[in-house]
C-alpha cells in the first residue's frame, strides 16, 4: 500500500535520532498524516505477510476492544500481545476498549458542568460509565450530520499513572454523502509493527460501523504525532545518531524501488552488529526491504451481520490476501 510506504520513507527521510523510555533508539518524525480510501479494498499490508498468528492477534484484539473488558484473561488464550503490560491476574491499566464502552462519568463534577443521569440511554446500568461506541452508532442512525461523533480513550489522570497510556487515543466518525469516514489521532506510532495493525483495526471498525448504520465505508485518515522507526539499542542505536544524515542522503538519491535494497545493504554492512540478545530491534533494514517491494492488490473483508457486541473471531473473514514474505521485527517494550 503506497500510503504506508510513503510514511516509512517520510519518517526516515525527515526524522531525527531520538532515544526513548524503551532503551531502543528511534528515528522520529513529527505529525505525519495520510489517508486511505477503502473503495480500493481492505488496507492490510501486502509488502509483508500479516496473516497467520498476526491476523489472529489483530482480530482477537479487535473483538476484545469492543467487549469493553479491562482484563486480558480471555485475550491471552489466543495471543500474547498484551502480556507484557498486564498484572499477574490479567488486569490491564491501559484503557482502549474499556473507555470505548465504559468511559467513567463523575458523580458530581465541577460547578457548571453537565453530566448524564444514571438512567440516561448511553449510561451502563451497573456502573457510572458511558458507552461511546453505542452513542456513535445511534447518532449515525438518528443524526448522521453530527460533527460530535468522537470516541476518546484518553483520561489524563489514568494516563499519568498507567503502565502504557493509549497510543491511538481518539477517533472521530464523519459522514460525507453516503460514505462514512474515520479519522484516528495517535500520540505515538511504531511504524514497523504498530501502525500496520492500527490501519487494519480501524479500517475494520469503520467497515463494521458503516455496515450497521447504512453507509458505505469511506476514508480512513490517520494522524501520528510521533511517528518513529526503532533503530536498535546500544552501539547499534547510537550509530544512527552519527550516520542519519548519510542515510537520508542515500534515500534522497533513490530513483527506483530496487535502490532501497542498496541502502539496506549499506546499513547492514556499515552499522555495528546488534547484540545477540537484542536482534531485530533495528527495524530500518526490514522497512527498506518493504519499500523495495511493489504493493499487491488489496484483499477484501467480510463482517457478519450481527451486533458489534456479539462479534467473534469467526465472524470476520479475510479474502484474496496475497502478501509478500514476512519480515521479522522485535517489539521494544
Amino acid at each position: 500500500m503506497k500510503q504506508y510506504l510513503d510514511l516509512v520513507t517520510d519518517v526516515l527521510a525527515e526524522g531525527q535520532h531520538k532515544p526513548n523510555r524503551t532503551g531502543v533508539d528511534t528515528v522520529s518524525a513529527f505529525s505525519q498524516h495520510y489517508e486511505i480510501d477503502l473503495d480500493s479494498g481492505f488496507p492490510l499490508l501486502t509488502t509483508k505477510d500479516l496473516s497467520g498468528f498476526r491476523w489472529n492477534s489483530l482480530i482477537h484484539e479487535f473483538v476484545w476492544y469492543l467487549s469493553g473488558e479491562e482484563h486480558i484473561r480471555t485475550l491471552r488464550e489466543e495471543t500474547g500481545i498484551w502480556n507484557a503490560w498486564a498484572d499477574d491476574e490479567g488486569r490491564l491499566d491501559t484503557a482502549y476498549g474499556r473507555f470505548w464502552r465504559r468511559f467513567p462519568v463523575p458523580e458530581e463534577g465541577l460547578p457548571g458542568e453537565a453530566w448524564p443521569e444514571d438512567d440516561h440511554r448511553w449510561m451502563n446500568d451497573d456502573e457510572r460509565t458511558f458507552d461511546q461506541i453505542q452513542y456513535v452508532v445511534d447518532q449515525l442512525r438518528e443524526n448522521p450530520t453530527s460533527r460530535r461523533l468522537v470516541v476518546n480513550a484518553w483520561h489524563p489522570a489514568n494516563a499519568a499513572v498507567s503502565t502504557l497510556p493509549p497510543c491511538h487515543y481518539s477517533f472521530v466518525f464523519n459522514v460525507q454523502g453516503d460514505r462514512l469516514n474515520l479519522h484516528l489521532t495517535q500520540r505515538s506510532g511504531d511504524v514497523a509493527l504498530g501502525i500496520p495493525f492500527n490501519i487494519a483495526a480501524y479500517s475494520l471498525l469503520l467497515t463494521a460501523v458503516a455496515q450497521r448504520t447504512g453507509f458505505e465505508p469511506g476514508t480512513f485518515a490517520h494522524t501520528v504525532v510521533d511517528a518513529h522507526v526503532y533503530c536498535g539499542e546500544g552501539e547499534r542505536g547510537a550509530w544512527y545518531a552519527d550516520h542519519l544524515s548519510e542515510l537520508q542522503s542515500r534515500l534522497a538519491d533513490v530513483s527506483d524501488r530496487s535502490d532501497y535494497l542498496d541502502v539496506r545493504d549499506w546499513v547492514v554492512a556499515a552499522a555495528p552488529d546488534e547484540p545477540e540478545d537484542a536482534e531485530d530491534y533495528d527495524h530500518v533494514p526490514g522497512l527498506l526491504e518493504q519499500c523495495s517491494r511493489t504493493p499487491r492488490e488489496r484483499p477484501t473483508i467480510e463482517v457478519a451481520e450481527k451486533p458489534l457486541d456479539e462479534l467473534t473471531y469467526d465472524d470476520i473473514r479475510l479474502r484474496e490476501y496475497d502478501p509478500a514474505d514476512g519480515i521479522r521485527f522485535a517489539v521494544a517494550e
